[in-house]
């Protein structure tokens, strides 16, 4: 599959991500979005990423402008940098993919790029090298910059008293993790970190995983376990038994903590949210956070005043106000965001002297369950998403668990409510050969077996 180029940026094969493309997609960002005279570099920690950083920043010379080498560290907090600056920011990471794959993740000054920026930038391609003439600029305070915008929003107690496990494996925020949450009074316990880059996928996370997880819990006595994937821009929070908040709920925790009352989120995120009175507006979604950001945007356009956040099913989360902490104010960061969901339901539970798992329980009872099957091309489950949507009857010969089809949401992908009350939700990856399947019940229990059961028949039908 050769790269693919999107407003989730350029993804692909490392032997694909070639000296000439690499610099051809930079130069063609730079030709045709605003980037404020400067550009912010960051990258995680997979092998391949440090030299396609050096062919960036070798592009951004080329092109007269300064290239600020930001080294590795958190996609937010790369983003956080580079707004502040008023610059552009290019990102190299592979996101959660294998590390035989990376990419390139594209902001302009006003955050993420949008689907129009992403057409210019397509349009560019293939423009000539510049005359040179840019110059290089340590940007090497962007990570603790970052950190302090949690410390100081929620003060040095804010997590006394808790015993927090951070996985570490390869993700580029291990040690920021470790040291923001000492810093607000937690007790770290540094677990499984690794030099070998793991492709964790804080939205399907393995069996293997969930075991060593709970196996980590017992063994030391924790509160909680939390983690996040390689370029950090999505959460982990496990409960003192290891088992793992889902992004969505763990989504919704975060905004009830910050007293936001208006919430943008995906189609597939848990439906929950429309049963807490304390949102006044939820807004529905495409998958991925360009989407979401979009229409928060709409939405404050129209009223500046509203407390408004996003969130993803794999737990990114987005602020669009500025939100008080225990100690300070944060300012918004509309860009997926690790650290703010981890920091502030760890803060509640602190708070309300309750664990992660009452919290949790405490919530609507919807249960959601996601997987994805690797390895299958785009055109394949293009043919077998439009088989569905387009003839009922194939829908009904495929969806045979939950008897009738309530209704059809075809906002992305495609998502079948069922008379019973269950959801089943079938959508492509957009950025990888991958085929999602999400699930939602009202019983944890009957989400996963759903899951399976669905898993199974899409193995067999796309091979």
């Amino acid at each position: 599959m050769p790269p693919k180029f999107g407003t989730s940026g350029l993804r692909g094969l490392v032997t694909e991500l070639t000296p000439d493309l690499v610099a051809d997609y930079t130069r063609a960002f730079l030709a045709s979005c605003a980037h404020g005279g400067a550009v912010h570099v960051g990258w995680d920690l997979r092998p391949s990423s440090p030299a396609i950083a050096e062919e960036v920043m070798g592009s951004i010379e080329q092109s007269g402008l300064s290239a600020i080498d930001c080294g590795a560290l958190p996609t937010p907090a790369l983003a956080l940098a580079a707004m502040g600056a008023g610059h552009a920011a290019i990102m190299v990471t592979g996101s959660h993919i294998p590390a035989d794959r990376n990419g390139l993740k594209f902001y302009t000054p006003a955050g993420e790029i949008t689907k129009d920026d992403e057409a210019r930038i397509l349009s560019a391609l293939g423009a000539a090298p510049g005359p040179g003439g840019g110059t290089r600029i340590s940007g090497s305070q962007a990570g603790a910059a970052y950190q302090r915008r949690y410390t100081e929003a929620f003060g040095h107690a804010a997590l006394s008293g808790l015993r927090v496990g951070v996985y570490e494996h390869s993700s580029v925020a291990r040690d920021l993790l470790g040291v923001a949450l000492r810093a607000m009074g937690a007790d770290v316990i540094a677990l499984a970190r690794s030099d070998i880059f793991i492709p964790v996928d804080t939205e399907a996370v393995d069996a293997g995983t969930r075991t060593k997880l709970a196996e980590w819990c017992a063994q030391n006595r924790l509160d909680a376990l939390v983690s996040t994937d390689g370029d950090a821009d999505r959460p982990m929070l496990c409960d003192a038994s290891g088992k793992v908040v889902p992004g969505d709920v763990l989504g919704a925790l975060t905004a009830r903590a910050l007293g936001a009352d208006v919430i943008c989120t995906p189609v597939s995120s848990n439906t929950m949210i429309d049963a807490m009175p304390e949102f006044a507006r939820i807004a529905r979604t495409r998958i991925g956070s360009p989407y979401v950001i979009a229409a928060m945007e709409e939405i404050l356009a129209a009223n500046p005043a509203a407390r408004i956040c996003g969130y993803e099913a794999n737990g990114g989360f987005l602020l669009g106000f500025a939100a008080r902490g225990p100690a300070g104010v944060m300012a918004p960061l509309m860009t997926r965001d690790c650290l703010l969901p981890i920091v502030a339901v760890l803060a509640a539970v602190r708070g309300a002297q309750r664990p992660v798992a009452d919290l949790v329980a405490a919530l609507p009872a919807r249960f959601t369950a996601s997987d994805r099957i690797a390895g299958i091309e785009p055109e394949v489950s293009a043919r077998f998403i439009a088989d569905l949507r387009d003839d009922p009857s194939a829908r009904a010969g495929f969806f045979t668990e939950n008897g009738a089809e309530a209704s059809l949401d075809l906002t992305d992908g495609l998502r079948v409510r069922f008379e019973d009350g269950a959801i089943v939700h079938l959508r492509p990856s957009g950025n990888a050969p991958e085929f999602r399947c999400y699930t939602e019940a009202a019983t944890e229990a009957e989400a996963a077996r759903l899951l399976q059961f669905y898993l199974a028949k899409l193995r067999t039908r796309l091979g």
